[in-house]
């Protein structure tokens, strides 16, 4: 019989591989017009490592191979959006985004997953990983600040489309109930706080959703919401945008 813990996996694989699929719109933009225009590649090279931090530990902890999976594809696809704003980014923003992505992508997980092979038992590793996940899952997941504080300040939902925060919602619902069930906090804090800010996009949407909004492709609004800051600015900006997500 399948327990419960399985169905739970298998449903956040399912929402989290939706929430990494979701800049794929705004990326076949960006090849279509072979610029990455003002998009920050931040948000991307953070959710990569994050991706691969979770890979690695849903390899050293038993039982934790839903993690690994959805992750693996995760991080395959953001792999592929960095690899694309290093094709079409300005020399400026084109050489940032190697150094970050060196830095962050290569040298980092490398020496991390290395150092805790190396000198540490399985438990330890296991510690590392959780920790560095979790770590990273709260920079992703701290992106939604900023959209929520437009949404307050201009009192309009135009920039935070209900699809991707339903989505956001039930994936941070799905994987905190997994985490209770396996007693796994290291999926729990993240997610648990990943479901709180979900909670909180679709109360903002209840309060300042309008029937007739302004005519905007559907499109437009997913870059407007994908390319918001990881970390929320301290003025209101409803130009620059990120993405976030994780299991």
């Amino acid at each position: 019989m399948v327990s419960l813990a399985t169905i739970f996996g298998l449903l956040g694989n399912i929402t989290t591989g939706l929430v990494y699929l979701s800049p794929v719109k705004t990326f076949w933009h960006i090849v279509q017009r072979r610029s990455t225009e003002e998009f920050d590649s931040l948000p991307y090279v953070v959710k990569l490592l994050n991706g691969y931090m979770w890979v690695y530990y849903g390899v050293v902890k038993p039982n934790s191979i839903l993690v690994a999976t959805v992750n693996g594809f995760g991080s395959v696809l953001e792999l592929i959006y960095v690899t694309i704003f290093l094709i079409y980014a300005p020399p400026r923003m084109r050489a940032i985004t190697a150094i970050t992505f060196s830095v962050l992508d290569v040298v980092f997980p490398i020496a991390a997953v290395l150092i805790s092979q190396l000198c540490f038992s399985r438990e330890i590793q296991i510690d590392i990983a959780g920790f560095l996940s979790l770590l990273f899952s709260v920079f992703t997941y701290a992106s939604p600040l900023s959209i929520m504080k437009t949404v307050i300040t201009t009192k309009s939902v135009e920039y935070m489309p209900f699809l991707l925060s339903f989505i956001l919602f039930i994936n941070g619902l799905t994987w905190t109930v997994y985490a209770v069930i396996t007693r796994d906090w290291f999926i729990g804090i993240p997610n648990g706080s990943g479901f709180v800010f979900g909670t909180a996009q679709l109360v903002l949407y209840a309060i300042y959703w309008k029937p007739k909004q302004s005519k905007r492709t559907s499109g437009e609004v997913e870059e407007g919401w994908e390319h918001e800051h990881l970390i929320a600015d301290s003025g209101p900006s409803v130009e620059k945008n990120g993405s976030r997500a994780e299991a």
